[in-house]
């Protein structure tokens, strides 16, 4: 497996736009009255790789709602809500205002010159582990979801996060890590007659993209009600909920290995849309997804492509104006960056239950994951 040097992180200073430089502001009289934080947000970027640089934009007045853009135009309240860093790959003035109640900042600006060549790889995940133990996913890239609420489609499951002992969780057998062989390992397990456990980890709130080439190199598990997916979720699925947000489904996989295909989606308001990836049966041997393959996605302005291993070898192409067209509302270039999202189901509304043959416990390995440009 290739393993990537980590990026140097570096802080960008920040230029104010018709507000002064300072942090605070004095509530009181010169010399002794109170000292309350400004509504005045600050812009923050972080080196990645190649020149990318990954904005947070924070505000230290607790609860103000930060609105900003990336074309030079002015931020308003109806602009795109800052939840998450997000990475910035092209030229752009990022402006960003703070609301507090009836008070609204002045516009805070920061411009950034960026020149990177096409199909230039400006972020990864490799889950690197030097050590001699299994660790848990990088905490500043990777959070989790716990619990066996269904997700919305009947699983049956119970995701436990790194580290959990609440049952039927246990750190005795965690269901997610990174091992010494460099691989993230999701493991589902059934530690008894009907109970399921996994793991679902996410970016949310780390890490968040637009645009560019997403591929993640995976082996997948095969059996009867398993279901692993890698997909993206929009960042305003915290405030307008699905599908407003969209969703980006890269792979998913069930039942394997009858059929065994991958399903390539977009779902948005008043569209749901799946194409499927037939593995060759020839040449001989023949291909399956219980081999490592590289799974991916081209997200441009306007249109969403995947493709398997590699980037010319595209089997769904989505185009908005064709499916705007026909009555969906395309939500991937509204200016809400993308979440990552890396899970194994069990059960489920599209794969149905686990039986007698699925095997437990069964994994899916990740060597990485990489973002490049477009």
């Amino acid at each position: 497996m290739q393993r990537l040097a980590i990026a140097v992180i570096v802080t960008v200073p920040v230029v104010l736009a018709g507000c002064g430089s300072g942090s605070t502001t004095s509530s009181g009289a010169s010399g002794g009255g109170p000292v309350t934080p400004s509504i005045t947000p600050t812009i923050t970027a972080t080196a990645s790789l190649a020149a990318a640089q990954l904005i947070t934009i924070t505000d230290q007045i607790a609860g103000a709602t930060i609105y900003y853009t990336v074309d030079g135009s002015t931020p308003t309240s109806a602009s795109t809500q800052y939840l998450a860093p997000f990475l910035l790959t092209t030229t752009a003035t990022v402006n960003t205002i703070a609301v507090s109640g009836a008070t609204q900042s002045s516009v805070v600006s920061q411009p950034f010159t960026l020149s990177i060549p096409s199909n230039t790889l400006v972020w990864s995940e490799e889950f690197s582990n030097s050590g001699s133990a299994n660790t848990q996913p990088n905490p500043a890239v990777w959070t989790y979801d716990a619990g066996a609420t269904g997700y919305g489609n009947s699983e049956l499951q119970d995701y436990c996060a790194w580290g959990s002992n609440i049952s039927p969780c246990t750190t005795a057998n965690p269901n997610v890590y990174v091992g010494t062989d460099g691989y993230l390992h999701i493991i589902a397990a059934q530690p008894s007659a009907g109970v399921y456990t996994s793991a679902r980890i996410r970016t949310q709130g780390l890490f968040s993209m637009s645009y560019g080439r997403l591929e993640a190199r995976m082996l997948l598990p095969e059996g009867t009600g398993l279901w692993p997916a890698f997909w993206l979720m929009g960042n305003n699925f915290a405030t307008s909920g699905w599908p407003i947000s969209g969703e980006l489904d890269v792979m998913e996989h069930v039942n394997a290995p009858t059929p065994d295909v991958v399903y390539g989606s977009v779902h948005m308001p008043n569209g749901n849309f799946t194409h499927t990836y037939q593995f060759p049966t020839s040449p001989t041997p023949a291909q399956t997804a219980a081999g490592w393959h590289t799974y991916g996605m081209i997200w441009a302005k306007g249109s969403v492509q995947y493709y398997v291993d590699s980037p010319s070898n595209v089997y769904a192409i989505y185009n908005g104006a064709n499916l705007t067209a026909g009555g969906a509302t395309w939500p991937f270039d509204s200016g809400n960056p993308q979440f990552i999202i890396l899970n194994l189901s069990v059960g489920g509304s599209f794969p149905g239950s686990p039986n007698s043959s699925t095997p437990f416990p069964s994994q899916m390995l990740v060597d990485y994951v990489r973002l490049f440009t477009n």
